[in-house]
């Protein structure tokens, strides 16, 4: 995610292939069907770009406005943008799937305990991690500011998307031992 939060970015334009302005496409997301024909994306250059094709298996795009290989090249390294309201429009979520903009910023429970705040969530491998900002309590117990919950069954029971809670179990065994 950029440093304005209301833009998720979802892509980034790798190198030019074959000689009629296709480019390799980095997802970083989990819904490549958002990249289709005619969709538009935001840049982190301050303009917007409209799919041409997209090759799902290849991974590859072109853009309208950008048909041979000189034109293509400037859009190499850029990075693509989503709004949060295209991203739920555009991506179908299955029962129990969230976006990470509606996890990030909600509370992480175990029992009782209010363990503190997912700040961000990295993904390691096929495992995406809860990066936890420890509450102020466990802080002055000497138990480190941040701390990682895989987000598995093992730990998470479930998330509250209206009341932005993530109840877990053996997580407060995490963050003593981090």
């Amino acid at each position: 995610m950029n440093n304005n939060k209301a833009l998720i970015q979802v892509a980034k334009i790798g190198r030019l292939v074959g000689l009629n302005g296709e480019l390799k496409l980095n997802i970083h997301c989990d819904f490549p069907e958002q990249f289709h024909q005619n969709a538009l994306f935001l840049t982190d250059k301050n303009f917007k770009l409209e799919i041409n094709t997209f090759n799902k298996s290849r991974k590859t795009v072109s853009f309208k406005g950008y048909t041979n290989r000189e034109d293509a090249a400037k859009l190499v390294n850029i990075n693509l943008f989503s709004t949060r309201e295209d991203s739920e429009k555009e991506c179908a979520l299955e029962e129990g799937e969230y976006f990470w903009f509606d996890m990030i910023g909600s509370y992480i429970k175990d029992g009782v305990d209010t363990l503190g705040a997912v700040s961000d969530i990295d993904r390691v491998g096929a495992c995406d991690y809860l990066v936890i900002k420890t509450a102020d309590e466990f802080v002055k117990k000497n138990l480190p500011k941040l701390f990682y919950v895989p987000y598995i069954d093992r730990y998470i029971i479930k998330f509250d998307k209206d009341e932005k809670i993530i109840y877990s179990k053996d997580t407060l065994g995490i963050l003593e031992n981090s």
